[in-house]
């Protein structure tokens, strides 16, 4: 089955809000063997939602459309769809009731117009909207199904996963699709498919490769289309396994909603270690990353934003001399400050940054991008300099990340066994 979604609203077309409910219904077919192959959004214009709509019935098994059932004189959809089906509009008194239901609860005076959401072209199934006014609506036209759905993401959700997605499921859907996502770090797209071009030559046929670049990593998305799960299944987690053995060290994560902090997280969770972290140039950022998980206060202690040269003397205990020998950012005043915040909060393990995020500060020696990273473990202290790109927001953002990645790899090199 090939499905097609359509958002009506002039809001999205101009920028002024962001569709996400054509991302999340893609998901959600996906997930039960329906293929998305075309998304397309539609001003509330009368004639576009007609030609769109027809187009889209003559291509498509299934049409799922988001939007334009409001109560307000742009929302125009139902009307649309009428001359389009050859219908009239007629009231669903389920859905009236609801409305008068949901108002009277809220203590607000019900007007004609959200009386008027309980029309619904005569020629639909009505859709009861339990989280707002709009009704949904399920249309057969042709050999083509068309599902019409408010446009606010949660009542959207809450049609699609009472009554959309469970009677799509029922219908003979034999094709399987599943999606396998796997997360990288520290390699630029164009090196990564460099190094995985063999790999990908030898995939079999029925799974393909997407590469998904983000400011701090690169997903690499397989799919999987067959006719037996297990089969499917079965042959992307050979692929998963062949994947492993060409970049190890660059794979963190092996799940949709894996974080290079969540990650890191479950390795020090664990192996019941704890974490602290001394940052600089950073600002807080690790910090954040780290405590953004649900249950970081299992391995976090907490950190120091060491901006000035002072608290790193006086709170972490970098030696002036040091300081002033190499400057603050250095290898050796990282690796004080790593020592120093893991000393003082008695944890297992320290990060510590020290750098130059701009857009001022550089110099010849030292300029924009300049990044010290140190990891102290329980066996070693070791640093690396690293030279980023980018605004300072990006600099900020990837050091963060690198040095999450900094600890990732030391932990594995030393619980080699536990991961």
């Amino acid at each position: 089955m090939n499905a097609a979604i359509l958002t009506i609203g002039q809001e999205i077309l101009i920028g002024q809000i962001v569709d996400t409910n054509s991302a999340w219904i893609a998901s959600q077919l996906n997930l039960i063997g329906i293929n998305v192959s075309r998304i397309a959004s539609i001003p509330d214009v009368e004639s576009d939602i007609i030609h769109t709509l027809k187009q889209l019935t003559e291509k498509f098994d299934l049409v799922i459309t988001t939007g334009g059932l409001g109560p307000t004189s742009d929302d125009i959809t139902k009307l649309s769809f009428c001359k389009f089906f050859g219908c009239k509009l007629v009231t669903h008194h389920e859905s009236l009731t609801q409305i008068e239901h949901l108002f009277k609860s809220r203590g607000l005076p019900l007007t004609d117009l959200n009386i008027q959401q309980a029309l619904v072209p005569e020629c639909c199934e009505p859709l009861l909207n339990r989280q707002g006014t709009a009704p949904g609506m399920w249309f057969k036209h042709n050999d083509c199904i068309v599902v019409s759905l408010p446009g606010v993401p949660f009542e959207m959700i809450g049609l699609m996963q009472e009554f959309v997605l469970p009677r799509l499921s029922q219908l003979n859907v034999t094709q399987v699709i599943i999606h396998k996502t796997l997360h990288t770090f520290g390699l630029p797209e164009s090196f990564l498919a460099e190094r995985l071009a063999e790999w990908e030559r030898g995939l079999p046929k029925g799974i393909s490769l997407a590469y998904l670049p983000s400011p701090v990593s690169i997903r690499l998305r397989l799919t999987s289309i067959g006719d037996n799960r297990g089969q499917v299944e079965e042959s992307i987690d050979d692929q998963v396994e062949r994947l492993k053995a060409v970049i190890p060290e660059y794979l963190f994560g092996y799940n949709e909603n894996d974080t290079m902090a969540s990650v890191v997280g479950d390795m020090l969770r664990k192996t019941n270690a704890t974490l602290s972290v001394a940052e600089s140039c950073t600002g807080g950022m690790v910090s954040q990353l780290i405590t953004s998980m649900p249950g970081s206060s299992d391995y976090f202690n907490g950190s120091v934003v060491a901006y000035a040269n002072r608290v790193k003397k006086e709170v972490l205990g970098v030696d002036k001399n040091l300081i002033e020998k190499y400057g603050a950012v250095s290898q050796e005043v990282v690796e004080a400050m790593a020592l120093g915040v893991k000393r003082a909060m008695h944890s297992d393990y320290a990060i510590a940054t020290s750098g130059v995020a701009g857009p001022g500060g550089g110099t010849l020696q030292k300029p924009v991008g300049t990044l010290w990273i140190a990891i102290s473990s329980p066996t070693l202290t070791m640093s690396k300099l690293f030279k980023l790109g980018g605004d300072r927001e990006r600099i900020i953002l990837r050091g963060a990340v690198t040095a999450l990645n900094m600890l990732r790899l030391r932990m594995v090199e030393e619980n080699v066994k536990s991961f």
